[in-house]
């Protein structure tokens, strides 16, 4: 089974979050989503889109670029 982009960029991004401690709810909050439609980024059912990478890289401190490399 293929990977899509999205659940590649979701995968990397969830990695990132682990690392860092971040909780969904957390990042939910800062991106002004519901925890429902964050967790749906991170499974790659919809993908996130530029700001909502621009934020995550703020506040991972983990570069945009770094977060869509496949």
């Amino acid at each position: 089974m293929t990977t899509t982009p999205a659940e590649t960029v979701g995968a990397t991004v969830r990695a990132e979050l682990a690392r860092k401690r971040i909780s969904q709810t957390v990042l939910a909050d800062h991106l002004h989503l519901s925890q429902t439609a964050v967790s749906r980024r991170l499974t790659g059912k919809k993908a996130f889109d530029v700001a909502e990478l621009s934020k995550i890289s703020e506040i991972t401190g983990v570069s945009v670029e770094r977060l869509v490399a496949a």
